[in-house]
């Protein structure tokens, strides 16, 4: 008999009794999708064999989720392969909010199949398939693959080290490769929808054959699934590439790909977000830098980029030299840092830059500003000796999450990435820069998590994401702490006995890429977006033509107290207008007739349907500032 403890209650299990065996009557089942065994997560169906403590992983837990999500992979792969027998099954892994399979099948796969590979789906999880979990050496599973004339999955096995654990999960007649863990049976998978096909690469290289790409949800309850597939409908009306077309704020053209043409209404809103970030830099003591668009490659050679991101990199070349487009401002921020000598009394040295970067994105890739191939980084690099870091990890922290409260974002995820297998630096340096962040992160008072192995090549990083009001996670503001690059650039200086120090280098950004903010915000927002980042604050309607000079005046009082107004004198009905302008998201509507035009005064109007009433110019533009000033999301004092 083996002593188990499950949530601090004392049982015993005989040799050989599963964890699902343990369970089923002495908790409630139905909600229990696998466990941890000391710790190390595991099938309810492994085996009780030895003194344990056992921790229960419920469907409503993220990890349970992501194992519903995984077995539904592979229900979808079981359903494929019933329609389309000679199809070749690649990888199906869970991701955020639900999972994909990758099939190389000769059959293009449309929208209109989902349905009737989702019904069959249906069908099987229905025949309450149990799910068999079997360990097998590498030479088994390659015979068991090779049988089944799956070469991608033959492909994949040759790349697993000999010493390592090979599962294979049975279901009826169809056979996958995993790490699990899974569910015990089909029949719990009862909260699915297949979303969208798309194509795919073998492993993303758009040298090797094009894949289908089939993704789907999958969720705990059939509420959960509903709540997430309305959130999606809500999300679709508020897709920033359809509004940034109704409100006139910019396009995309074959002739560009992945490069945005901003209109009016939105260079102002996108240059709204940057002065505003400027000045705040400002306050922080930062200096305000320009870098160079093309460099030579030599010096993203000597950086580590072109090793690492040669891919991403676009190339040109002149008078027989070879540059690069830049990527990101690093390397060129250093070259502005060795520009006189610098002694330890200087630093630490804060530049930013706004800079613009090009990287060459795959086309399938690209979504709208949310993923481009030329974008503005709010990027910065803090030079500072060892002793200064966490003092300015914690500045930088205080300033993320001011800047994000500002913008209506208040509800933050932190994860600190640690060191990746491809990296430069030695052991050392990393352990140093990965306690530094850690003991910065812990002063601060704030929960967070552990990335492993998903720092940048040359440091370690936090990460900062937010989340909107549709729950969706944004991943933007970075720290990252560089020990390498400034000696491999040859920075340095002055210590306190008169030696040559490289200093340490921090990258940060807060927004990442301003591009891809204001995608966001467009959405957040659904395009009603607050005042002080409005691109029009008013427009002026007339009723009739005989209110045309006065509308004009106002215009002009109104631009002269810098009010972002404009004006629709056409001859349409009033209603019309106010219906349209309303559309375009317009904060404040000014209607102008006979009545306003004999009392000196305006009809105030919000584009949320409010009334304020008749009000004078001074007012309105006094109320405006305040508004402004206090960067309020509010309509009204």
């Amino acid at each position: 008999m083996f002593k188990v403890i499950i949530e601090d209650r004392k049982l015993e299990a005989r040799d050989n009794t599963s964890i699902e065996d343990l369970i089923k009557s002495n908790f409630d089942y139905k909600d229990i999708v696998a466990a941890k065994i000391n710790n190390d997560l595991c099938d309810l169906s492994d085996l009780i064999t030895s003194d344990c403590n056992i921790e229960l992983i419920k469907s409503s837990d993220n990890t349970g989720l992501e194992i519903i999500r995984h077995t539904c992979a592979h229900l979808l792969g079981h359903a494929i392969k019933q329609i389309y027998p000679d199809t070749k099954m690649v990888i199906g892994p869970v991701i955020d909010n639900g999972f994909y399979y990758d099939i190389d099948i000769k059959e293009t796969i449309s929208e209109k199949d989902l349905s009737s590979i989702e019904l069959l789906m249906k069908k099987l999880a229905k025949k309450k398939y149990k799910i068999i979990r079997e360990v097998v050496t590498k030479d088994k599973a390659a015979k068991v693959f090779s049988e089944r004339n799956e070469n991608y999955k033959l492909k994949l096995i040759k790349e697993i080290p000999n010493n390592e654990i090979i599962a294979i999960y049975h279901h009826e007649e169809y056979i996958d490769m995993c790490r699990g863990p899974h569910l015990t049976n089909t029949k719990f998978l009862n909260n699915f929808k297949l979303m969208k096909v798309s194509g795919s690469y073998w492993k993303g290289d758009s040298q090797n054959k094009q894949l289908q790409r089939i993704y789907g949800t999958a969720w705990n309850s059939k509420e959960s699934l509903q709540n997430y597939l309305e959130k999606l409908t809500e999300a679709e009306k508020r897709d920033h590439r359809k509004l940034g077309q109704k409100l006139d704020l910019f396009h995309f053209q074959e002739e560009s790909p992945g490069m945005v043409f901003w209109h009016n209404n939105g260079w102002t809103l996108f240059n709204t977000i940057k002065n505003f970030i400027t000045n705040y830099l400002i306050d922080n003591d930062y200096e305000i830098i320009n870098t160079p668009q093309i460099l030579d490659k030599s010096l993203w050679k000597k950086s580590g980029h072109l090793d690492k991101f040669s891919d991403l990199i676009f190339d040109v070349s002149s008078e027989n030299k070879e540059y690069a487009i830049k990527p990101m401002s690093c390397p060129g921020h250093i070259q502005i840092y060795n520009q006189g000598l610098k002694s330890y009394k200087d630093l630490p040295i804060k530049f930013a830059e706004f800079g613009k970067v090009h990287r060459n994105e795959p086309s399938g890739t690209l979504h709208g500003l949310m993923r481009i191939r030329a974008f503005t980084q709010d990027d910065a690099h803090i030079f500072c000796t060892s002793e200064q870091i966490e003092k300015e990890i914690n500045k930088l922290i205080k300033n993320i999450y001011e800047i994000y409260k500002i913008f209506g974002f208040e509800e933050i995820k932190i994860e600190l990435s640690t060191r990746p297998k491809d990296r430069v630096g030695s052991d050392e340096i990393w352990d140093k820069s990965e306690s530094a962040l850690k003991s910065a992160l812990n002063s601060n008072d704030i929960d967070w998590l552990i990335n492993e192995g998903d720092g940048a090549f040359y440091g370690p990083k936090i990460d900062f994401s937010l989340t909107d009001s549709l729950d969706r996670v944004w991943q933007l503001g970075t720290i990252q702490l560089d020990f390498s690059m400034p000696s491999r650039l040859g920075a340095n200086y002055i210590g306190s006995k008169g030696n040559k120090i490289a200093p340490v280098m921090i990258h940060r950004a807060i927004l990442g890429s301003l591009e891809r903010f204001v995608g966001i915000l467009i959405e957040e927002y659904s395009g009603n977006l607050p005042l002080w980042l409005s691109p029009v604050h008013v427009t002026i309607l007339n009723i009739t033509e005989n209110q045309e000079s006065y509308c004009l005046e106002i215009l002009k009082r109104l631009k002269k107290s810098k009010i972002k107004s404009n004006m629709d004198l056409r001859n349409e009905k009033i209603g019309y207008k106010i219906r349209e302008h309303t559309m375009l998201r317009t904060p404040y509507l000014l209607v102008v007739g006979d009545k306003e035009l004999e009392s000196g005064k305006i009809s105030v109007r919000t584009r949320l349907g409010d009334d304020l009433g008749e009000m004078s110019v001074e007012n309105l533009i006094k109320m405006i500032e305040t508004l402004v000033d206090k960067r309020s999301i509010n309509l009204t004092i």
